[in-house]
């Protein structure tokens, strides 16, 4: 194509365009070169369309990132480019939900330790709302705990459907926090801490002296423990009545403070204290219970070992008279060994130089694969021991929240189901429990140790035990009855 170089000329009145081969002639006719011009300038705008066209079309190949595309043409139209939302891997998913479930725990552990406080002042049928409230909050957790479990095991198999199972995780704990928070302002209401501090507090100073007082007593016991068991029996509450006494060394300074600020009108800080003391004085009483219980345990399940093992032997002669040489022979021969074992540590010089727990899950254990460990004295044994061994988890998931995680508290949710429906297999998933929260222990170490006054003052053991969030330098606001919505609520107002 060839463009006409001439210079233009403007137009003068109305005349024709000067300027070359294109003007007008007398008779109003058109010559070829006037044509020439709009084809010229047709062509032109093809070229610069064509052109723009390359350069979209290019763009779009090359483009990375999803988004709406630019204006096209000279203002011709917008073109928008469809992007799929990314999709979060697993792995983030399920820390996610095992995040949640964690919160969801620790809210109703911690509502649980406020409500025995206003159940103290206000009696059992002032607290009715709460106490339901806890126990819905508890079925969901539980379906939660349950879809966790599942989910562990491999159920269900495919990407999409786990997702969907992580998701009502997350959704059931919302659900949690939701019927908690529902009933904090309610709480708070009967509670009127700012009008009825003088009263909350003399309840708390009353539970905190009759702990101090049990401190002697319990440490006399846990000392008799170890003069008459191995020291493998012991083990679960080594220590125990050393940390109570840590959590009572926060409590009285936190109940001195709470004091102090209640005269000076500070009542905000009052109620902080006061909360914080709580929660110390309940996880004091939760170690010290620990070594009583254990105590109990023991001495019933002395009692009971004889006749268990009268039991099991007659099971096993049963078994053995129905299926001599059938599936079941591997399982007798290892039974009758056991029942053996036990037999003989019952006759040597010194009958408690043995666990009398241990004994009786060995039993049961044995038994197991036999069936008939649901009723009798062999149901009584499995119960038992069940119930010591899950009660041993619980608390010390209790008393150390602030660095278990959800593996451990999955193992405790599946024991404790167990308990209710089939004691014998209970005691297995307790004792993972227990194993796993003080390895989460071990991990998370004391974030006080290079504090001067950590110890003395117990601030890291109540942090370690969930009392306070651990956000600042004086271990954060102390943790209240309700969910994650509320459970800040008890900190120091802003000035």
């Amino acid at each position: 194509m060839t463009i006409n170089t001439d210079v233009p000329v403007a137009a003068t009145g109305g005349g024709a365009v000067a300027g070359g081969p294109g003007r007008q002639d007398a008779e109003g006719g058109t010559s070829a070169a006037d044509l020439v011009l709009p084809l010229v300038a047709v062509g032109g705008v093809g070229v610069l369309a064509g052109y723009g066209y390359v350069r979209r079309t290019r763009r779009a190949r090359t483009r990375t990132t999803p988004g709406v595309g630019a204006v096209v043409g000279a203002g011709v139209g917008v073109g928008v480019v469809s992007a799929q939302p990314p999709v979060t891997p697993l792995p983030v998913l399920e820390r996610q939900a095992g995040a949640s479930l964690v919160q969801a725990d620790d809210c109703l552990r911690t509502s649980r330790e406020e409500l025995t406080f206003v159940q103290a002042q206000f009696g059992d049928t002032a607290i009715e709302p709460f106490v339901r409230a806890l126990r819905d909050a508890e079925r969901e957790l539980s379906a939660a705990f349950a879809i966790r479990l599942r989910y562990d095991q491999g159920v269900p198999e495919e990407d999409a459907a786990r997702r969907h199972a992580l998701a009502g995780i997350v959704g059931r704990c919302a659900e949690v926090g939701r019927r908690l928070d529902t009933q904090a302002p309610a709480f708070d209401q009967l509670r009127a801490l700012e009008e009825e501090l003088n009263a909350s507090l003399g309840i708390a100073e009353a539970r905190f002296r009759e702990l101090t007082g049990r401190t002697g007593s319990v440490d006399a016991t846990l000392a008799d423990l170890h003069a008459r068991y191995p020291a493998t029996t012991t083990t679960t509450v080594t220590g125990y009545v050393e940390q109570a006494k840590d959590r009572l060394v926060f409590a009285t300074t936190h109940l001195n403070q709470a004091r102090q600020a209640a005269d000076l009108g500070d009542t905000g800080q009052a109620i902080r204290d006061l909360r914080a003391a709580e929660g110390a004085i309940s996880q004091a009483g939760t170690f010290l219970n620990g070594v009583d219980r254990l105590a109990n345990s023991l001495t019933t399940a002395a009692e009971l070992v004889p006749s268990t093992l009268t039991g099991a032997e007659s099971d096993i002669a049963r078994a053995t008279a129905t299926s001599p040489t059938g599936p079941l022979h591997t399982h007798l021969a290892h039974a009758h060994t056991t029942l053996t074992d036990v037999r003989e540590e019952l006759t040597r010089d010194r009958p408690y130089d043995h666990d009398p727990l241990d004994a009786l899950r060995r039993i049961v254990q044995a038994l197991l694969p036999l069936g008939g460990t649901r009723d009798g004295v062999l149901g009584a044994a499995a119960w038992l021991a069940g119930r010591s061994d899950v009660g041993s988890a619980d608390g010390f998931i209790a008393t150390h929240r602030g660095a278990v995680g959800v593996e451990a508290r999955t193992r405790l949710a599946e024991a404790e189901l167990l308990l209710t429906t089939d004691p014998a297999a209970a005691d297995v998933p307790a004792l993972e429990a227990r194993e796993l929260a003080e390895q989460d222990v071990r991990v998370h170490g004391n974030p006080y140790a290079g504090a001067a006054d950590a110890h003395t003052s117990g601030v890291g053991g109540a942090v370690l035990g969930g009392i306070l969030l651990g956000e600042d330098p004086d271990g954060g606001p102390p943790l209240c009855f309700g969910g994650p919505a509320t459970r800040k609520r008890r900190g120091v107002p802003p000035t």
